[in-house]
Parts: structure tokens; sequence; C-alpha cells
């Protein structure tokens, strides 16, 4: 498969479907009434304020490049090539779909029926087999169709996914956030511990935690364990620094909580995080840095620890931060 660089996916995925049908295939659109468009192939096509819906096949969504996957038949690559082809001969001018950011909804891709691929990807990284099944048991994470990359789900309150983050599980640099994620409700894995919380900058690395620590006989499953969707970066002057938006919204809502435990990594990134965070963070809370004992991170550790070959993962791993 041809390698996409994570930048180029995340661009083509900002495009809507009525930015690229006004932009690049103009005949193709049929105005119905005031900002409502169907398409000449498709009457059962509606467009409507950016979004589309394709009533007699029951699918819809708000990206072209869903779009041209699920109407056009193209596959991811003939997709994001096709948008980003148009893009290179004429820079599109972008319509305004009348959704801000908190009322964009979330994309994920079509689930596989089997997660066989997911499995193995994360066992081969030290993951315990209870803590992955258990995770893909509660739809916290999923394989995903064409590829069968891993997709780690975060919740609301009301049990609506509002966050997708998407890795590839076959050593390519592909990975990212679902179009429309929202950070406030990153993955996790929350317990019945009120006390205190544990941060990590990556699902992996929560995961490998919670191995570790079931490797140490203790209960992972009492623990507030939650992914900061990647490196924390902390302003210039860190004084000025600001609480992530999922720490911040979890801490409101547990006002028992006393203890922040930061599980950063060993490399500049991640003690910068770590001095960032540690001046953010209310004085009210002990913060604690806690960074894994070898290794730069905590699935470094984990595979140190399991006698694991680091090597196929290091490439991997140096793209994570």
């Amino acid at each position: 498969m041809p390698y996409i660089p994570p930048e180029i996916i995340t661009e083509a995925k900002r495009m809507d479907v009525l930015t690229y049908l006004r932009n690049y295939e103009p005949g193709e659109l049929v105005k119905l009434s005031g900002n409502t468009y169907s398409t000449k192939e498709h009457d059962s096509l509606k467009i409507s304020n950016g979004k589309w819906m394709w009533w007699s096949r029951g699918i819809g969504g708000v990206s072209a490049l869903d779009f041209l996957i699920s109407v056009r038949g193209l596959d991811f690559i003939q997709a994001v090539e096709t948008i980003m082809g148009n893009v290179g001969i004429t820079t599109p001018t972008y319509e305004t779909i009348g959704t801000s950011y908190e009322e964009r909804p979330l994309l994920l891709p079509e689930q596989s029926p089997t997660s066989d691929v997911v499995m193995e990807y994360l066992f081969r990284r030290g993951i315990d087999y209870e803590i992955i099944n258990d995770c893909l048991d509660k739809k916290l994470i999923i394989e995903s169709l064409p590829y069968h990359n891993v997709v780690f789900i975060g919740y609301d309150e009301q049990g609506e996914a509002k966050y997708g983050a998407y890795r590839a599980t076959n050593g390519k640099r592909i990975m990212g956030d679902c179009s429309g994620s929202k950070k406030q409700y990153s993955f996790r894995l929350i317990g019945e511990n009120e006390s205190e919380i544990h941060l990590f900058e990556c699902a992996i690395d929560l995961l490998s935690y919670a191995t570790l620590c079931k490797l140490d006989g203790e209960d992972w499953r009492n623990m507030n364990l939650i992914s900061l969707s990647g490196v924390y970066a902390p302003k210039r002057d860190m004084k000025e620094s600001k609480v992530p938006v999922t720490v911040e919204k979890f801490l409101k809502e547990h006002p028992k909580i006393k203890r922040i435990n930061l599980h950063l990594d060993n490399d500049i990134a991640g003690r910068k995080a770590t001095q960032g965070l540690k001046l953010a963070l209310p004085s009210e809370y002990e913060v604690v840095d806690n960074p894994p004992p070898k290794g730069k991170d905590y699935n470094d550790f984990l595979c140190i620890r399991m006698h694991i070959n680091q090597n196929k993962f290091r490439e991997e791993r140096n793209c994570e931060r």
C-alpha cells in the first residue's frame, strides 16, 4: 500500500462534500432549495448545510473523503489522492457549513467483524490479553476496515462515542485522530478509585501501564487511566501553560481527586510536558512525576520487562510523539 503522510490525510479529511463538488464538480450539483442540493447521479442523495445523506442506501457523512469512498466506490488511497490532486491544481474555497467544532459529528471508520489483527498487534507489544479483551468487549477498541487499523475510542456521559484515535497495525507511520474527535473525551479506563488519576501521552502507554500493574498484582480495573491523546505542549513561558481539556473536564466532574500521577516519556518533550503540567495544575492537587523506570515510554519499559524485541516497534514509537 502506498504511504501517505498523516498530515496529508488530515488535510484531505478537512474538505466537506459541498466544498469538493462546488469547486471541482460543479456540474454534478443540483440545487433544490436554499442550501439544499442533490446530485445528478443520485437524486436520493441530499446535501444540506455541508452534510450529505444518501437516503436510498441509508448512509451519510460530512467529508468529501467519505463521499468518494461510500458513493463513488474509491478506495481510501484513491480518495485521498483525488482530493489532494485537485487541491494541487486549484485551491478550494471552503464552504461555511454552519457547524462549530463541538457540533461536528465523529466519523469513525467501518468496523471489522473480527478483531484478530488488533488483538495480535497489541499482544505483540506486550499488552495483556484480559485487558485487550475487556476493551474490545466495551468497544473502547475496535478494528477498522479496510486496513485493519486499531481505533481507540472515548465516550461521553451518555455512552456516545466522541473521540477516536487510529493507528496502523502494520508498522506504517499512519496515525491520528478521527475527524470530529473531541479531546475532552479521550481514550480512558475509569475505575472506582475516587482519589487519584494517572495520565499518559497515548493509549498504548496507558494499556502498557495497566499490564504492568496486573503483573505486580495490582487491580488495574480500579484505576483512573487517562490518555492525553498526544504530547502535551506547554507554553514557552511555562507559567502560562493550561490544563489539557480532558484533564480539566475529569477533575471538574470528580471533585474528590487529590493526587495526579504523570507517566510521561523519558525524552525532552516528555520532561517539558511534565514540567508544564506541574505548573498548570492547581496547587490543591498532589502532582507526582512517575516516568517509566527504563526506556523511553511505558510500552518500552513493558517490552524490556517482558523480554520483547523492541526494534520492530522503535520506528513507530519515534513517530508517536
